[in-house]
């Protein structure tokens, strides 16, 4: 998983380096646009039942991409590895949700 990571964390910096883009996606702003591109999924939705809003699908992995590269840039930024945040606060959650007792 590691280097599919590594691989799609390249294209997105080629991506961005070929724009000369790097200068305006420093922490904050890529904080800001995580948040405005976490709204356009939800706009998706608005209004409508999840059924009608999952219609659009197309347009959904759009949005999703877009906070997707976001999240992936700013992790980069800051030096840390998404497969092991993931793991942590997976087992953070674990600890603060814990399964259910089966009978």
């Amino acid at each position: 998983m590691a280097n599919e990571q590594n691989e799609t964390m390249n294209k997105i910096n080629a991506f961005r380096d070929a724009r000369n883009w790097r200068p305006a996606h420093n922490e904050k702003d890529l904080a800001l646009s995580i948040s405005l591109e976490a709204a356009e999924l939800l706009e998706i939705y608005q209004w409508k039942s999840a059924e009608e809003g999952n219609q659009d699908y197309e347009h959904l992995k759009e949005e999703i991409a877009d906070v997707l590269i976001y999240s992936y840039m700013l992790a980069d930024n800051l030096g840390m590895d998404i497969d092991e945040i993931i793991a942590e606060k997976l087992v953070k959650n674990a600890k603060k949700y814990p399964e259910p007792i089966k009978d």
